[in-house]
């Protein structure tokens, strides 16, 4: 990984140099290797401080919104499943193609800090990836762990590491299959009774502090101005009133990006309850795909989803097609 961080580090470096872009979206350190920030760098600040690896598992595509009145350029990170994001930001032109230069890298796989913890390891000062185990060096000594058994929720479930835009691509693009056990969660919460699944997300749900990290980092969630922050909605409060509050905020807001959701994990990511955010748009997702036909949000730029293109297929029963003399 170290080897791939000086590669786009040295690449990053030419293409502010040479005025092909004035920023850099990327990750910078913090006070432990498993603390990374996203960051934009610029050709007066350098690139001190930048960093890539095994815990760079943001989706960098989101920050890009708020710079599409820009005119500067922006080079900007992007792992497999983040270019998802991007061609749904470009096909909802939240974004400004011709000023973002993407710089597609290799990977495979992003590690999650909690679940190595977890393994009662601590006083962590280094991590060194070695693809199917990594080697955690402590304070107190030396670790290996099976590197499947810490990744991020989202890297356990992925949906290929094939760029699906990119400007270039630094580092090795691995091939590999959609996971089969995407839709598991899913499935067993559809095999539950109606009254089993309420409480599942009562539970959940009820642990929500509307901190509003979901909704922030969402490449989907991109309205200038959230209903949830319209002070004459009664539904602004930081905490919340009710429980009908809590589960109003995250069931609209599932429904809200139906169709778009790319399924990059970013909600269950930053969620600081660990609440299974993610599970409420898989279901959106795998009912879409039952209904209309496999579809992959984000797949290629300018598609239209199957939720705003019109068939005399589709379900919506009051809908007669004439063609049946009715």
């Amino acid at each position: 990984m170290q080897g791939l961080e000086l590669k786009l580090k040295t690449r990053l470096q030419e293409l502010l140099d040479n005025g092909t872009v004035d920023c850099v979206i990327g990750y910078t350190k913090g006070e432990f290797i498993y603390d990374t920030t996203p960051a934009i760098f610029t050709k007066e600040s350098g690139l001190d401080g930048f960093v890539f690896n095994s815990f760079c598992g943001a989706n960098l595509s989101k920050y890009l919104v708020s710079q599409i009145t820009s005119d500067k350029k922006f080079a900007v990170i992007l792992k497999p499943c983040d270019t998802y994001s991007m061609n749904q930001l470009i096909t909802e032109h939240r974004v400004n193609r011709d000023n973002i230069y993407i710089i597609g890298v290799g990977c495979s796989g992003h590690l999650d800090i909690d679940k190595i913890k977890a393994q009662d390891i601590s006083g962590i000062t280094n991590v060194i990836d070695n693809d199917n185990n990594i080697i955690i060096n402590t304070i107190y000594g030396d670790s290996k762990i099976e590197k499947a058994s810490v990744l991020l929720s989202k890297c356990q479930s992925c949906k290929g590491s094939e760029h699906k835009i990119a400007d270039e691509i630094i580092g090795e693009e691995i091939k590999t299959p959609v996971c089969d056990a995407r839709f598991d969660g899913v499935k067993k919460l559809e095999a539950m009774t109606a009254e089993e699944r309420f409480a599942f997300w009562k539970s959940e749900l009820s642990k929500c502090i509307r901190c509003n990290a979901c909704r922030n980092i969402c490449p989907a969630c991109t309205c200038r101005t959230c209903v949830f922050d319209n002070a004459r909605s009664n539904v602004t409060a930081k905490a919340n009133a009710t429980e009908f509050e809590e589960k109003m905020f995250h069931i609209i807001r599932a429904f809200h990006v139906a169709g778009r959701c790319t399924d990059c994990g970013e909600c269950s990511r930053v969620c600081p309850q660990s609440i299974p955010l993610h599970l409420l748009n898989r279901k959106f997702i795998k009912d879409i795909n039952e209904f209309y036909g496999d579809y992959q949000a984000g797949e290629v730029a300018e598609q239209r989803n199957p939720l705003v293109n019109f068939t005399e297929g589709d379900l919506e029963a009051t809908v007669i097609s004439d063609k049946e003399g009715k």
